[in-house]
């Protein structure tokens, strides 16, 4: 704004080099700008790339543009106040339509800026809690996570909305925590896999109970296993057990079945040994009287009043549901599922087994695995049955498809990610997951222990090959599919199903 406003000869402060430049870069910035927003509004999904370079690059370089305008005009000031040209702060007459002018424009610009600010932070915040910001920003790093949410049961959940939560300070935390994961990324300083469970992660209250009512008591659930035994005639077993899920009966807040864990009538409480809670030989529990039972594994030095060095945590759905969107399944599990499904043949000999060999044979990279999958089975085949081989080659190239496809959604060889990262601790058949706490060795100093009782959580009310399956509704015991063995009675599961045993 000029000094003497009435006078002509005295050029304006804004024209100097560092504002035009300003000046020019801003309006070529707000162009793109206001282009790549009118195209991301027609784009179906969700660009990371676009979204990034529209909501947050792009901006960036506008409001640098913007602030060069004033600060070249601040220069001209300055340096025709040190001539003594100029008073020490500009006159403003608004009577002058010169100065009306100017204000408006002014103001009309800054309304304009704000009101596309407001819809670019809006744009960018929504942006920063798509899925598609956090799956596929980081492609490489975050792939393992991304392709298993698409196959979870929450495929339609946003990230946000179980990692962050409702709420400002959350998301405050998210995004501080946001921070340091773009610094490690940036740097190469992030683990592989990546480490769980994850710190200072919301409760699950927060969350998972915004949709999952704990109130609600869901008695019972079918289950249904159907499995292949690594035979030359890929022999069928199925077992149909009853699940008691349990949960809250309103208004009476009586708990039972396996979310008994959950009542808000009792809290059960843990001190884990190990960072990823696999090894647990502290457990307090809390009754609705207030009464406490601290139960101590006896296989370790630990006791009630010395407890083992880490943090006591209140028990929460994550800590049994730990995997409920990013899922890895072991091999035995999802050839199980696709030969269930006739999307691996049954009918080729031995392809239980061999199906599994070659999904854990240990590969480099993915395009390594792919390959090597093809090459092991037709290699088998061509040699062992050249026969079937020939006549079932549909049959056999539609099952190496869909191994393809099995390793393709659960193994990642460049981030170390398998179902052996991250085991779940639903069950206890391929990972100790109940058993952390549910082994009969957690024991008060009375001598009452932690049940590891069958019955206490299910119920097998069927058993055996399809043709000839054993039935009662009363319950089962159970029988394991080898009945030419019994020493499996005295072990537990994981002794022998690790996820690679056919």
């Amino acid at each position: 704004m000029a000094e003497n406003p009435s006078s002509n000869s005295e050029k304006s402060y804004f024209q100097n080099w560092i504002s035009v430049i300003g000046a020019i870069s801003s309006i070529f910035f707000f162009s793109i700008i206001l282009f790549l927003f009118i195209l991301d509004l027609f784009v179906e999904g969700i660009n990371p790339y676009l979204g990034s370079v529209t909501y947050f690059f792009l901006p960036i370089c506008l409001i640098a543009g913007l602030l060069l305008i004033p600060l070249g005009a601040w220069r001209e000031r300055r340096r025709r106040h040190k001539k003594g040209q100029l008073h020490r702060f500009p006159l403003v007459d608004f009577n002058n339509p010169l100065h009306q002018k100017i204000a408006y424009v002014s103001i009309g610009v800054v309304t304009l800026f704000l009101l596309f600010t407001m819809v670019g932070t809006y744009k960018a915040y929504e942006f920063t809690e798509s899925p598609e910001f956090c799956g596929l920003l980081c492609h490489q790093v975050m792939a393992p996570e991304y392709t298993a949410y698409h196959e979870s049961p929450h495929a339609r959940v946003a990230c946000a909305s179980c990692h962050v939560g409702h709420g400002f300070d959350w998301y405050l935390r998210s995004k501080a925590s946001g921070t340091y994961q773009l610094y490690s990324i940036l740097f190469n300083k992030y683990h592989r896999p990546i480490e769980t469970p994850i710190k200072n992660m919301r409760p699950a209250r927060e969350t998972c109970e915004r949709c999952h009512w704990p109130s609600q008591n869901y008695g019972m659930v079918e289950k249904d296993l159907h499995y292949f035994l690594p035979d030359e005639q890929n022999t069928q077993w199925k077992t149909r057990m009853m699940l008691f899920v349990g949960g809250q009966s309103a208004p009476y807040q009586y708990g039972e079945g396996i979310h008994w864990h959950m009542n808000v009538n009792h809290q059960v409480f843990f001190i884990a040994a190990d960072k990823e809670q696999e090894k647990i030989p502290w457990v307090k529990s809390t009754g609705p009287n207030g009464k406490e039972e601290i139960y101590i594994d006896e296989d370790t030095q630990f006791t009630a009043s010395q407890p083992p060095a880490g943090v006591e945590e209140l028990m929460d759905c994550m800590d049994c549901h730990n995997r409920p969107s990013h899922q890895f399944r072991a091999p035995s599990r999802s050839v199980n599922e696709a030969m269930k499904l006739g999307f691996i043949a049954p009918a080729l000999p031995y392809m239980k087994r061999e199906a599994v060999k070659a999904l854990t044979a240990g590969y480099a990279t993915t395009e390594e695995a792919l390959e090597g999958i093809r090459m092991r089975l037709e290699k088998f085949y061509s040699e062992k049955y050249p026969e079937i081989f020939k006549e079932k080659k549909d049959q056999l190239n539609q099952s190496i498809q869909t191994l393809q496809q099995i390793y393709s959604v659960n193994f990642f060889p460049q981030m170390k990610v398998s179902w052996k990262a991250y085991p779940e601790h639903i069950g206890h058949m391929i990972s100790t997951g109940c058993f952390r706490c549910h082994d009969g060795k957690h024991k008060t100093t009375e001598g009452k222990a932690i049940s590891n009782k069958c019955e206490t959580c299910h119920a097998i009310v069927a058993q055996g090959p399809p043709e000839a399956m054993e039935t009662s509704m009363t319950g089962l015991e159970f029988r394991h599919p080898d009945q030419t063995e019994e020493g499996w009675k005295e072990m537990s599961c994981t002794d022998c199903h690790d996820g690679a045993l056919a």
